[in-house]
């Protein structure tokens, strides 16, 4: 999953573990059906055919996915009955039991439950689900109930009233009928995503495997997009030496529509992409197709099996997003499609990221793994308060590449610590033991201990000694100090929000004094919209300057302007040393260009 810096949570793929669920009725199946017709009202209208129930059937929908937040799609649900008229009874906020033991009817159950509701979704991706009258997306796990216990079961989806012109696209198996899509389980099912609507498709093949692209798009220069994407399959399907797929389908939504999200959802043969352009979007692609194996296939244990009922928490999100992160720039780099000069700039402002938030010094890159479903609170987002597991995972996942290399004298690399985990365990159906596991494997490869560099820097809070690191590929660290404006806010923004808001306010700042209030929604920023990068726009604006803010507070627009202060940054940036030594020459080739001696 990828946030709208570079990123990314998560849907999963489930590898049920048998012995949890009851086994169904030799016959048991499940059948959907979505109709658009309600576009007006954004609201999906639901059935679900339930054949072969027992008496007291549970259905629920969860209460979270993709995001690592519990948002309670059930209150989006409404309008819950059922055909043949049967009782049915809320258990929870998100259970309902079909049937009532205290009611003679109960033991008298018909051969199938069509169960009606309607949910209501205007909400962009790719983190969300949406209906309106330009398209559909359904992430299906926020619009279809579940039977907790009958999950393995097949499934099949169905869509209907779909306007006329408009196409349906899943990475999914066709089903029994025309725009309709089957599955072995409800599991496989929610984790393909559905696009509906006048979007355009390409398609390519590389080494045997099929690549659609599923594009919805305001912008020009699109037609480059196929080209880039060819060249990251190509890249990271060779360095993870083969596909655990036949097909895989990219979904865009690129351009500067009013409600566009941001980011990118990883799923097991497929990803869902929103970028405001084609250089965003090829970089997000990257992230994301490189999911494909570390985390949806090379995964923790802490993540199966999907629990869709509450929390689930893992310390390797450092490891499953931020070195994800890390390979998403050496794709990027090593194909050509960056610099070696933008990769080493883009590292050195991972570093001055890190470096400005003061949590480096009591939360570890675990505890922000764990701390994850936190991340929907504005304030825990500010630099005093978080870190983040992107942020940090990407930094070391470059460091641990450097200190392979070194170690083995360039003969191993931090990709083949990924190789390895994708055989011992992606290829064995296992799942790895949080950053012991990722510690073993990275062990393994390098022929020594490196408990000590996971003790300080992963479960630890040790500053981490960036010269040294990077010196073992000729490579320079240079600190300069920078006068840059201060906002005298801090702004926060959920993934998969439309607009960020104000998190925190700075005491005794230009912005408190103008009236800027916590919570105050941030509709434009001297006349723009709010950016994506907010920290290169401000280090771009000179010291002094006025600022205007178009803010939302109690349901009215204010305009807010005033002078911001300035403040005194530390700011990093990463060179090549001209002079480097044999060792630092190799190792430093092999880390731009994927390669061991």
């Amino acid at each position: 999953m990828r946030i709208p810096r570079r990123c990314g949570l998560l849907s999963f793929i489930l590898l049920p573990l048998l012995g949890f669920f009851v086994a169904p009725p030799a016959s048991a199946k499940i059948d959907y059906r979505i109709s658009l017709a309600d576009r007006a009202n954004h609201r999906f209208a639901v059935t679900m055919d339930i054949h072969n129930p027992v008496t007291n059937t549970q259905i629920a929908i969860p209460a979270w996915n993709a995001l690592y937040q519990i948002r309670d799609f059930s209150v989006r649900v409404r309008d819950v009955h059922l055909d043949p008229t049967y009782p049915i009874r809320k258990v929870d906020k998100q259970t309902w039991s079909i049937g009532d033991p205290m009611n003679p009817l109960a033991g008298n159950v018909p051969d199938d439950f069509v169960v009606h509701y309607t949910v209501e979704w205007n909400d962009p991706g790719p983190f969300d689900s949406q209906l309106d009258a330009r398209h559909a997306f359904l992430n299906l796990a926020e619009v279809l109930m579940y039977v907790p216990n009958r999950r393995p079961e097949a499934v099949e989806v169905a869509f209907d009233d779909v306007p006329a012109g408009w196409k349906v696209a899943a990475e999914l198996p066709a089903g029994s009928e025309p725009n309709s899509f089957s599955a072995p389980s409800y599991d496989v099912l929610v984790d393909a995503p559905v696009e509906a609507g006048t979007f355009r498709e390409s398609s390519f093949d590389v080494d045997s495997v099929h690549y659609r692209v599923i594009l919805d798009s305001t912008v020009s220069g699109s037609g480059a997009l196929d080209a880039n994407l060819r060249k990251i399959v190509s890249y990271e399907s060779t360095l993870m030496q083969g596909t655990p797929f036949r097909e895989y389908t990219f979904f865009f939504h690129i351009g500067a529509y009013p409600d566009v999200g941001g980011g990118g959802m990883e799923h097991s043969n497929c990803t869902a992409i929103a970028a405001p352009t084609v250089d965003s979007a090829t970089a997000t692609a990257a992230h994301e197709f490189f999911h494909a194996w570390n985390v949806k296939r090379v995964r923790p244990k802490s993540l199966e099996y999907i629990d869709f009922s509450r929390e689930q928490y893992t310390r390797s999100l450092w490891f499953a997003e931020g070195v994800t992160s890390a390979y998403a720039a050496f794709t990027l780099e090593r194909t050509g499609l960056w610099s070696k000069d933008l990769f080493l700039m883009d590292l050195g402002e991972q570093i001055s990221d890190l470096q400005s938030r003061s949590a480096r010094s009591w939360q570890s890159v675990e505890e922000s793994s764990l701390d994850a479903w936190l991340e929907k609170y504005d304030s825990y987002r500010a630099p005093d308060r978080s870190i983040s597991y992107y942020n940090k995972g990407q930094i070391l996942g470059d460091l641990l590449d450097l200190s392979i290399r070194q170690a083995t004298k360039n003969h191993k690399s931090l990709d083949d610590v990924l190789r390895l985990l994708n055989d011992e365990y992606a290829q064995k159906g296992k799942f790895y033991d949080e950053s012991a596991g990722i510690l073993s494997a990275v062990n393994d490869v390098a022929g020594m201990s490196f408990a000590d560099f996971f003790h300080r820097y992963v479960s630890g809070t040790d500053e981490i000694p960036y010269a040294q690191f990077l010196s073992y590929a000729g490579l320079d660290l240079k600190e300069e100090s920078q006068v840059t404006s201060d906002l005298g806010f801090w702004p926060g923004q959920a993934r998969g929000a439309k607009i960020p808001t104000v998190a925190t306010i700075e005491a005794g700042s230009p912005a408190e004094a103008a009236d800027l209030r916590v919570g105050d929604d941030i509709i434009r920023l001297n006349n723009e919209p709010f950016p994506h990068q907010f920290r290169n726009w401000l280090r771009n604006q000179p010291p002094n300057a006025t600022v205007t803010l178009r803010v939302r507070r109690d349901g009215k627009e204010l305009d807010i302007s005033y002078r911001m202060a300035s403040v005194e940054t530390d700011h990093f940036s990463v060179s090549e040393d001209p002079h480097p030594t044999d060792l630092q020459r190799r190792i430093r080739d092999g880390f731009f260009r994927g390669t061991t001696d």
